[in-house]
């Protein structure tokens, strides 16, 4: 792959789906994908140089095995450099963050940032106007496992335009940025929760401003209902990092919401499974769903890699 087919880059930085130019999303799984297939030629694949001499920055306040991994893995493929930064350094007690990213910037190409507030994200992205700024998770989106997903829907069905994929379960970061991407594609999307744990309104505004195809989000609180003839059901875990004091409650609260055999039989024949992981089998999902033939789940962790390596040439090369 020439590196100069890569798509121009969004913005400086991606902290949101949203950051993604008119048709963005697209072209960058376009590259995804033939980075994928070319990924066997190892040290003879065209990108193999193409970050030769970047450092990129990996500052994780939350613990992490498939965002660290496949964004180490990526960077070194492209022939970069990836470069542990102490979590301690996006607490802001040491030194504000706004001089931690102005000495970074002087040092590394780009800083890849997992932390609970995204308020943090933007804080480094407005104080260094050379370095770019990846969003690896926050409390409010995680657009990175948003382009794995889509790379997987793209693999596994003819066309995306006029599908339907059901969200179930909490209205949280994964939710949020898989409003933001489906509906880009053409997929609609049904996003069922209990009362009290809904997608904010202002997600379901922004998705709809970059809906294509009569593509919609809709919102239910009968997840059976949200189901009903959908190409895909995905969840996640009850309780995200951070909010492990509400696990009991949580529990309780998303019982009727578990992906299970009932669940997956109102959805459409051969519809897939999906889930961001790691699992909780026997809460969000059983067991039986999870290790079933429909379900994406790894398809969707090894897409990490490929998207990812596309989000760095977008942004870097």
């Amino acid at each position: 792959m020439n590196t100069a087919a890569a798509p121009a880059a969004p913005a400086k930085d991606f902290l949101s789906i949203l950051d993604l130019q008119t048709d963005g999303l697209s072209r960058l799984l376009d590259v995804a994908a033939q980075l994928k297939a070319e990924r066997r030629l190892a040290n003879d694949a065209p990108t193999v140089n193409a970050l030769r001499g970047a450092h990129v920055g990996m500052l994780f306040e939350k613990p992490s095995l498939r965002t660290r991994s496949t964004f180490e893995i990526a960077v070194r493929e492209l022939g970069g450099h990836p470069l542990d930064v102490p979590a301690q350094f996006a607490d802001g007690s040491r030194e504000p963050l706004e001089d931690v990213a102005r000495n970074l910037e002087r040092w590394i190409k780009a800083l890849v940032v997992r932390t609970y507030a995204h308020d943090k994200l933007a804080t480094f992205a407005s104080s260094a106007p050379t370095l770019h700024v990846i969003n690896a998770l926050s409390d409010q989106e995680h657009p990175c496992q948003a382009l794995a997903d889509m790379m997987t829907v793209r693999e596994h069905w003819d066309g995306c335009h006029g599908r339907t994929l059901a969200y179930v379960g909490d209205g949280n970061n994964v939710a949020a940025s898989l409003a933001h991407a489906a509906p880009q594609l053409g997929i609609s999307v049904h996003v069922a929760t209990p009362a009290g744990y809904q997608l904010p309104a202002r997600v379901i505004e922004e998705a709809m401003r970059g809906a294509t195809g009569g593509a919609r989000v809709r919102t239910f609180t009968d997840p059976r209902e949200a189901a009903a003839g959908a190409d895909a059901i995905y969840t996640d875990v009850w309780t995200s990092m951070g909010k492990e004091i509400e696990a009991a409650q949580r529990r309780r609260i998303f019982k009727p919401y578990q992906v299970n055999s009932a669940l997956m039989a109102a959805a459409a024949p051969g519809a897939l499974f999906m889930h961001c992981l790691p699992a909780h089998r026997g809460e969000e999902v059983t067991a039986e769903v999870f290790e079933s033939p429909v379900s994406v789940v790894f398809d969707q962790a090894e897409n990490r890699l490929h998207t990812q390596k596309a989000l760095l040439l977008t942004l870097l090369a």
